[in-house]
């Protein structure tokens, strides 16, 4: 499989420098859902704020703290989304520094009433891992202001990867988690992902005059306008491939995945078959198509 950014090779746990208030730490953390590793940011110069901890490594929490010069302090964590990938390794920084840990809420938090109905009746999740014992010490709203010396973001709820997933904007500027990334299009793993908000978050991005795009995993997005409108265009067109294939007849999410993702790794058909049955969720809560004999991750589906 062909390296997407053969150019971002960061070496985890050191800080580099994106700008005279930023700096990115990579966790040792690579895989084929996080890439190199999940990026852990530095934001300011005396008040620092640490947006996605990262997972529960002792080293990645070592490798922060040693990133902090004498004169600065961590008074801020800012958590994306309660994946293992991102949040735990807040609760031990926070012990470690005394600052609170902020985000959208604990990992049910945002979570529609077709996914919870759908959790209720057993769906789990899948790809990265839910961090089920998450739980900030300041909830965030849609657009509250977190401010410190010398820096201050708005978060965003963009529901759709995670739903309780939350992007940082600082002017033209966007942290934005596992929304948005320029390695690869995000895992949508209902429950815990819901495509119907996905494809509202990215509506939402599309309208902002971005300049840059700081993502949860890769290198920076250059070109944020542009790269949204890639992603929504190809989960269009995955849909249509989906609705293409039901006219052939009734399948499932598994079927289909196989069907559709013909130059997918094997390794990546199990994410690939979530992504499918992301779809089939909210192409059913649209009337396009009908499970049977109810919506659930081994239903089968056809055009209604």
């Amino acid at each position: 499989m062909q390296d997407p950014q053969p150019e971002f090779r960061p070496e985890p746990g050191v800080a580099e420098s994106l700008g005279p208030d930023l700096r990115r730490l990579v966790a040792p953390n690579p895989s084929p859902m996080t890439f190199r590793g999940t990026n852990t940011y530095l934001l300011g110069t005396t008040e620092l704020a640490v947006i996605d901890p990262g997972p529960a490594l002792p080293g990645h929490l070592d490798a922060i703290l040693r990133a902090v010069a004498p004169g600065q302090r961590i008074t801020h964590i800012l958590v994306t989304h309660a994946h293992l990938d991102h949040s735990p390794l807040a609760r031990p920084l926070s012990e470690a520094t005394g600052a609170p840990v902020h985000a959208f809420g604990d990992a049910r938090a945002g979570r529609s009433e077709v996914m919870q109905a759908l959790a209720d009746s057993g769906l789990a999740g899948g790809g990265e891992g839910v961090d089920a014992g998450f739980a900030p010490d300041v909830i965030l709203a849609d657009g509250d202001r977190i401010e410190a010396r010398g820096w201050s973001v708005e978060a965003l709820h963009t529901p759709g990867h995670f739903c309780n997933h939350l992007c940082f904007a600082r002017g033209d500027t966007l942290f934005s988690g596992d929304l948005v990334m320029g390695w690869a299009s995000s895992l949508v793993s209902p429950p815990d992902g819901d495509l119907t908000a996905f494809m509202a978050s990215l509506d939402r991005l599309s309208g902002g005059d971005w300049q840059c795009f700081h993502p949860g995993h890769g290198a920076p997005v250059a070109d944020p306008g542009r790269r949204v409108a890639d992603l929504l265009a190809h989960r269009k067109a995955r849909e249509t491939a989906i609705l293409a294939a039901l006219a052939d007849g009734p399948s499932d999410a598994r079927s289909l995945a196989h069907r559709i993702y013909t130059d997918t790794p094997p390794a990546l058909l199990g994410a690939a078959t979530r992504n499918v049955l992301a779809h089939l969720i909210d192409l059913t809560t649209r009337d396009q198509v009908t499970p049977t004999p109810r919506l659930s991750e081994t239903a089968v589906f056809s055009m209604t």
